[in-house]
This record gives C-alpha cells, sequence and structure tokens, in this order.
C-alpha cells in the first residue's frame, strides 16, 4: 500500500523503480481534518499506477491511499483475468479503509465523512460495484485476441459469483475513469447509484472497454454524471506518464496517438477530479 499526504516539507525525488516521484519519506501530515481518497487501480496495474494523480491530491490537502489489489495487480502470482479478482476488489478498498480510520498512524488527521474514490478500468468497475451498481457477470467476455473468435465467448455461468459484493457508503464522491464497462448493460445495474459520479471515457476504448458501453452507463445513470470524453485518447492515456524505461518494456501501456499529449491531458484530468473531489467532499462546519 502506498500513502501520500499533505506535508510541509519540500518535496525530493524518490527512486521506486520505474519511477522517480517527488516526495517525502515519511513526512508528518500537515493539517488535520482532512479528506480520505482511495486509488484502485486496473487490470495488473500497481499502486503507482496513478501517482501524479495521487500527488496532486496530497498536494492540495487530501490523504491518498492506493493499494496493490491482491488478485489483480502486477504483483500477483495469478496473470490472468478472474472473476474472483472482480468479486474481491470492492472488499480490497472497504479493507483499505476501515484501517485507514482505525489501526493507521494516520487515522486522527482523517475525516471519515469525507471519503472519496478514483479508480481506472477494473479500478473503475470496483469504483461503481462499492457505490451500488450490479454486475451482470454474464455479459463480460474472456480477453482474446479476436473479439470474433470462437475462444472468445461468455463466461461459464459456474464460474459465476453468487455471493454479494461489498458495498461502502462511506464513500461520498467517485472518479470513475474508462471503466470495465460492459459489466453493467442495463439501466437496473447503475441506476441504484445515488452519490455524486464523475464519469471519464477515453474515444478509444481498449482493454475491454467500449466507450459506447460508457455512455449507455451514464444514460442509464438516475442522476447524471460530471461525463468528460477525451478526444484522441487511448485507455491507457489515464496511467501516469511513463518513464523511458517502461515505455520501452510495454509500449502498449505508453504509447499515445499522434498528437496526444498524456502529460497535458493529465494536467486537466487532475485539475477536474480535484475540482469534483472538493465540491463534494466540503469542509464540515
Amino acid at each position: 500500500m502506498a500513502e501520500w499526504t499533505p506535508c510541509a516539507k519540500p518535496a525530493e525525488t524518490i527512486e521506486l523503480r520505474p519511477f522517480l516521484l517527488p516526495a517525502v519519506r515519511d513526512c508528518p501530515v500537515a493539517g488535520k481534518g482532512l479528506p480520505l481518497i482511495v486509488l484502485s487501480h486496473g487490470f495488473r496495474g500497481t499502486n503507482l499506477s496513478h501517482h501524479d494523480t495521487a500527488e496532486a491530491f496530497a498536494d492540495a490537502g487530501f490523504v491518498v491511499v492506493a493499494l496493490n489489489h491482491p488478485d489483480d495487480s502486477a504483483l500477483s502470482k495469478d496473470k490472468g483475468p478472474s472473476l474472483k479478482a472482480l468479486t474481491n476488489r470492492p472488499t480490497d478498498i472497504k479493507r483499505v479503509i476501515d484501517f485507514m480510520l482505525g489501526a493507521s498512524p494516520d487515522a486522527a488527521k482523517i475525516d471519515p465523512q469525507r471519503i472519496g474514490f478514483f479508480g481506472f478500468s477494473r479500478g473503475g468497475y470496483t469504483g461503481l460495484v462499492l457505490a451500488g451498481a450490479e454486475p451482470d457477470f454474464q455479459q463480460l467476455r474472456r480477453r482474446c485476441a479476436d473479439p470474433t473468435g470462437a475462444d472468445c465467448k461468455p463466461i461459464d455461468p459456474a464460474l459465476v459469483p453468487t455471493s454479494t459484493l461489498t458495498r461502502d457508503p462511506r464513500i461520498k464522491a467517485f472518479v470513475i475513469a474508462d471503466p470495465l464497462s460492459s459489466a453493467f448493460p442495463t439501466r437496473e445495474s447503475v441506476q441504484v447509484i445515488s452519490a455524486p459520479l464523475q464519469l471519464w471515457s477515453s474515444e478509444g476504448g481498449g482493454d475491454g472497454v467500449s466507450p459506447k458501453d460508457i455512455a449507455r452507463i451514464a444514460a442509464n445513470l438516475a442522476s447524471p454524471p460530471e461525463h468528460h470524453a477525451v478526444p484522441g485518447s487511448g485507455h491507457f492515456a489515464f496511467l501516469t506518464v511513463c518513464p523511458a524505461a517502461l515505455a520501452k518494456s510495454l509500449p502498449e501501456l505508453c504509447t499515445d496517438a499522434p498528437g496526444f499529449s498524456r502529460a497535458k491531458f493529465h494536467e486537466e484530468l487532475n485539475s477536474k477530479a480535484l475540482a469534483f473531489l472538493k465540491k463534494h467532499l466540503p469542509v464540515q462546519p
């Protein structure tokens, strides 16, 4: 788990390969009654996949925590996608919030009434479930090179989980970026959501995410979300800007369309997400 907090000391450069982070290790938390934001990464992501967004939130006075989902991160032993990961993800987030409000040494600094969420891809799915959405796992299709191929077929009904998924009403506002959208095909899937929601969608989609599906989610919500469609973007544009070594080893995650600046886009993403969270997690009188 990684945590960012407001800090009164000037940032140093910390190397956490492959990233260089502007931070101060173990800096005393500056302030009290601070809002908490929990970040949820996508398939095979890590707690550093959105570190620039976490830094922007912390610099603005938020406590930010990001985890490596045990069944679904780059560090997981099981490297394939699984329904187990999708059912466990919301519980992972609940446990992180429990810790941050309980056993964490920073618990006394956090306002338990001001909790928000940022999630990308499967992390976006996670946020929708926490907010009350009901996924239809039969609508998910296996990852496959050819979506029309014989191996790209519906999930085996025997693998569909029957347990109740975790919700968390302590989360008061959600920023959802390019969520795994095919799991929510109907109005009934998402209509129960009542918390404020900022929804982001890429133009190109990818990795099982469809812009049309996200537009359908936006239309099916009981209250219209603050929806931002990002021209020229692909699915992975929501990941932090890649350092050179990562861009070389994982070009599919790091390469954007010609003319699209991920760095410039993240200035907009972080600014608008921050404004949304400040609006819906106001300082309590």
